[in-house]
């Protein structure tokens, strides 16, 4: 946000940082209690934070069970991916095992759905949860039938000796105690005794997005439901000088006009006529200017310009060469909406003194933090049930929406439910946009043409703002008459990292230097977007990378393959190689190029390479995107289907990215208010993708929804540079960026 909200706390600890933001994992109601000075053993995944077996899985009086996640649905296909997690662990067919997901009063608390981690943290802890509920039922059933339980085998539910006497889960419900501690100690099914896993189950969200039904949020209808929206200042910081409602309040179905501060909205009985009466409420309204935004033609120098931290996150140091070669070059990142097809809505309802927020939410328990503040109620009496969104990811507006229906169903009168979506231009003008950056690289080549000093920096701000209990992040909380203050914007640890994700190379150098510089002030409020820096520091590196290949004279493939020692990095390269029938030193040019772009997402999760085709035309400076390829190695890999699809949605958005998307303001605000003033990419631009999966069933599964952005946009980049012979280092690649670039 501005520079008089954004100078606030300048420390902040990483513990801090970790136990408030970087995924709040609050232990669920049930934890149990340890004595004074006693520490429980830490759990893998999410279990640690939330440690009481039935907080994860019931079996219910007929057999079935009831699986509670806190990570939720955001059309990666997570609610089938889990959902096969734990009915293969139960031994229980995938219709008898019923998901719940999101809800601050029945679900554990995993923090945010976020970073690819939902495999990672929600899978393991679900796949140790019914391993063990599996387990403690077949010990169960060895002591009715009067066996060992090593003898006994298991399929769907049903419990079977070896001379065929059986017993059913359902049998066993009543005197099954899951109410205890999770000991982690049962061992889940080898990778050879899977039958859901790794099979392409298809999607549990998927049919009624088809069909028409209820699929989202937006789509939900409660008895007695009003609308609201929300009237904006002009800009930031704006303060509401006056207004005259009168009319307003007798305009067709308008119930109230809510006014909090400079906080502003109507509620009426249709949506059509919250809409007119906002329209004229706007125009009702006189206002208080903020301050100004600072110039777009200069903003990258008006970056470098603000006061940064320097953080050094990587660094080896040994003797240089006496004869090498230095090259550097700047790359840029802008401000990038994350333009939901789908603008951000919630519904609320306000009675008893206790408020529901229906969400889209990633983080329902994080979120009713901040919903308790701003509403001053107990965390308790707020009630936060996730409901899909139609587009969420990253940090876009669901969490300010939740709070601006609130505000509103406080206000209806009988406790009548409040429905609210935002507005095309609230969506673009008011959400956090993912940050605009500055990356810096610089290496040395030797005689022999390999890299022997790697410099790497990058200027950013913090890339999550999203809700945090060290203040409120919700947009309508500092607009209200008493307003409050958001958390002091804070840098995300290594080895995930936030605007330094990704920067520290897995490639082997002797020599690194690697400084992550992190900005405080945010001349434009900024947030989570999918990859968080990760996407502008692969674009950059690989990049880069690519340049230095290109001055030592050696093929691009072989060059990062010359500086790799990880077998699954190499693995992943040369697969997309072979794949798209790569040929060492083939000459590209007359427009048309191909690409290669690398990275293992955060250093920690899924390794993807990506390799771009590029046609350039060089009079219009349209460039087309008509194929691309892709290698990934996620480990265990749960469904094949869901994996090769969040890797292809992943080279689609980046394609988006990195051809068409920056964010348009002036001094006087945001001028990208629509898909005119932010284009995204159209249907016949969308490349044609062929993904390779490379299952390691001996390894844990990585996440990979945000795995490929990063890249695709090098591989692009290095085609273009195939193509032309010219080099693009800011982002995107407009028509008017790529005539510059062919001009000089």
């Amino acid at each position: 946000m501005n520079a008089h909200i954004s100078r606030l706390n300048a420390h902040i600890s990483r513990r801090d940082f970790a136990a408030g933001l970087g995924g709040i994992v609050v232990a669920f109601t049930l934890a149990p209690k340890f004595a004074a000075g006693q520490q429980a053993a830490a759990l893998p995944g999410s279990l640690n934070g939330n440690r009481m077996l039935d907080a994860w899985i019931r079996i219910a009086a007929d057999g079935s069970a009831t699986v509670c996640t806190g990570k939720v649905e955001l059309g990666q296909g997570i609610a089938t991916a889990l959902k096969q997690i734990a009915a293969e662990e139960l031994d229980l067919p995938l219709e008898r095992v019923h998901m719940i997901a999101g809800d601050t009063e029945k679900t554990p608390n995993e923090g945010f759905t976020s970073g690819s981690q939902s495999i990672e943290n929600g899978g393991v802890a679900l796949r140790l949860a019914g391993a063990e509920v599996r387990a403690i039922l077949l010990d169960l059933a060895a002591k009715r039938l009067g066996v060992d339980a090593a003898s006994l085998a298991v399929a769907d539910g049903v419990i079977s000796t070896y001379d065929g006497r059986k017993v059913t889960y359902a049998d066993l419900a009543e005197g099954a105690n899951l109410h205890r501690e999770v000991s982690a100690k049962a061992k889940p099914k080898s990778p050879s005794a899977h039958r859901i896993v790794g099979k392409s189950i298809a999607r549990v969200d998927i049919p009624a997005k088809v069909t028409g039904g209820v699929a989202y949020v937006q789509d939900l209808r409660l008895p007695g439901m009003l609308h609201g929206r929300v009237v904006r200042p002009p800009g930031y910081g704006a303060k509401l000088e006056a207004i005259d409602d009168a009319k307003i309040k007798a305009m067709p179905g308008v119930v109230a006009v809510v006014r909090d501060g400079s906080f502003l909205g109507v509620i009426a009985e249709r949506e059509e006529q919250a809409i007119r009466a906002s329209v004229a409420l706007g125009k009702a309204a006189s206002w208080i200017a903020g301050p100004p935004l600072p110039d777009q033609a200069a903003l990258y120098d008006h970056l470098l310009s603000l006061p940064d931290e320097p953080h050094v996150i990587s660094e080896k140091q040994t003797a240089l060469p006496e004869s090498v070669r230095t090259i550097e070059a700047t790359y840029h990142r802008p401000y990038t909406c994350h333009a939901a097809i789908g603008p951000s809505c919630a519904v609320a309802q306000f009675t008893d003194g206790k408020m529901t927020v229906w969400t889209h939410s990633q983080g329902v328990f994080p979120l009713r933090g901040n919903l308790a503040m701003a509403l001053k109620l107990p965390p308790e009496r707020v009630h936060c049930i996730h409901a899909e969104g139609s587009g969420c990811y990253g940090h876009n507006g669901a969490d300010d929406v939740a709070l601006d229906a609130a505000l509103l169903a406080r206000a209806a009168p009988g406790g009548r439910p409040v429905r609210l979506q935002w507005m095309r231009g609230d969506e673009f003008g008011w959400e956090p946009f993912g940050p605009a950056m500055v990356m810096k690289a610089k290496a040395a080549l030797s005689a022999d043409g390999r890299i022997v000093d790697w410099n790497y920096d990058v200027w950013t701000n913090t890339h999550s703002t999203r809700p945090d209990p060290r203040g409120n992040n919700l947009l309508a909380s500092w607009y209200l008459a008493e307003p409050q203050k958001p958390a002091p914007p804070a840098v995300i640890p290594q080895p995930a990292g936030g605007g330094d994700r990704n920067a520290v190379p897995l490639y082997d150098f002797p020599r690194q230097r690697v400084v992550h510089h992190f900005i405080r002030e945010m001349p434009l409020r900024v947030s989570a977007l999918r990859t968080l820096g990760a996407y502008a520091n692969v674009f950059a590196m690989e990049s880069f990378m690519d340049e230095l290949a290109l001055a030592a004279g050696v093929d691009p493939v072989a060059f990062r393959l010359a500086h790799l020692k990880d077998p699954r990095a190499r693995a992943v390269i040369e697969a997309v190689a072979r794949k798209a029938g790569w040929k060492a030193r083939e000459r590209s040019g007359g427009g048309k190029g191909r690409g290669i772009g690398f990275a293992k997402y955060k250093n920690l999760a899924t390794y993807v390479a990506v390799i771009a085709d590029v046609e350039v035309d060089a009079a219009s400076g349209k460039v087309a995107v008509p194929r691309a390829w892709a290698a990934a190695d996620s480990g265990l890999i749960i469904n094949p289907d869901g994996l090769a699809n969040q890797i292809e949605g992943g080279i689609i958005q980046s394609t988006s990215w990195t051809l068409h998307e920056e964010v348009k303001f002036a001094s006087t605000g945001i001028k990208s208010r629509d898909w005119l003033s932010y284009p995204i990419l159209t249907m016949p631009e969308v490349p044609k993708v062929e993904v390779e999966l490379i299952n390691r069933p001996e390894e844990r599964s990585l996440g990979a929804g945000e795995a490929s952005q990063g890249p695709m946009a090098a591989a692009i980049a290095n085609a273009f540079a195939a193509a032309t012979g010219k080099r693009v280092r800011e982002l995107p690649l407009t028509p008017e960026r790529v005539k510059a670039v062919m001009r000089g």
